[in-house]
């Protein structure tokens, strides 16, 4: 099973478009994916199909439910739906740091460390998927460090604009600090998401991302890629003529995927 994180600590980069692609792609492959929803805003689930008035994650997180109680069938018409099922994520998720607080002596009993409890559950079910896609809210919280910890890759969609190249530094140095200490064989690849290559300065930025980190082909600000999300059809549906396909194509084969 592989665990792959999609993440950002800044919002606006085209985070659960990638998760959202991902997904379905790899279910399209005839791989049975699980895609967990940490972020609060609850978009990718949604996407997939699936909503929650109270999402079971903070109390699956510290044991209290088993996992077999909040996994849901991903909906739509596509055949690919069959072999996609979800973890959704509500507002509710928002308590999650309350809770861990409240359930401290109980967490250090089962799992040492409040940033292993994903790690722990996903462990409990590794035989029943062969990816799991995380998608992680825009900060630097317990659901993004506890993402990093359970994953084998990180995939960090980032603009090719200043600041959200600056951004990035604070997401390096946590990943650093999350290898060093936690998740040794931990990869990542930065994704240059939404790129305008007409623009000079874009492609500028390309470049520099290029010589400092390692970096996928890069995913077009097309507006079906909007349409994508909107009508709930992954890219790869488009048509073999799409831009955005042929871009996302590209990059899942940069990426073995």
């Amino acid at each position: 099973m592989k665990i792959i994180a999609v993440a950002n600590n800044k919002g606006g980069v085209g985070k659960t478009m990638q998760c959202y692609q991902l997904a379905c792609h790899l279910a399209n492959s005839g791989k049975q994916v699980l895609a967990i929803d940490l972020d609060s805003q609850a978009n990718l689930s949604s996407t997939l199909g699936v909503t929650v008035q109270r999402t079971l994650i903070p109390e699956w997180l510290i044991g209290d439910v088993k996992v077999e109680d909040i996994i849901i069938p991903s909906e739509g018409s596509y055949d690919f739906h069959k072999n996609l099922f979800v973890i959704p994520s509500s507002r509710h998720l928002a308590s999650l740091s309350k809770l861990l607080i409240l359930s401290e002596s109980e967490i250090r009993k089962n799992a040492g460390r409040k940033e292993r409890l994903l790690k722990l559950r996903i462990q409990e079910m590794s035989t029943k998927f062969d990816y799991i896609v995380i998608d992680t809210p825009p900060m630097l919280g317990d659901e993004l460090i506890m993402s990093l910890v359970a994953a084998n890759q990180v995939l960090i969609p980032t603009q090719a604009q200043d600041y959200s190249i600056d951004g990035l530094e604070e997401l390096m140095d946590t990943f650093q600090i999350i290898r060093e200490s936690e998740n040794p064989t931990l990869e990542f690849s930065i994704i240059p998401s939404m790129v305008n290559v007409r623009r000079k300065i874009e492609r500028q930025r390309l470049d520099e991302l290029s010589q400092n980190f390692k970096v996928t082909p890069f995913v077009r600000n097309l507006v079906e890629m909007q349409e994508s999300i909107s009508v709930k059809k992954p890219i790869f549906l488009m048509g073999k003529n799409s831009k955005g396909y042929r871009d996302y194509r590209t990059l899942w084969d940069s990426l073995g995927l």
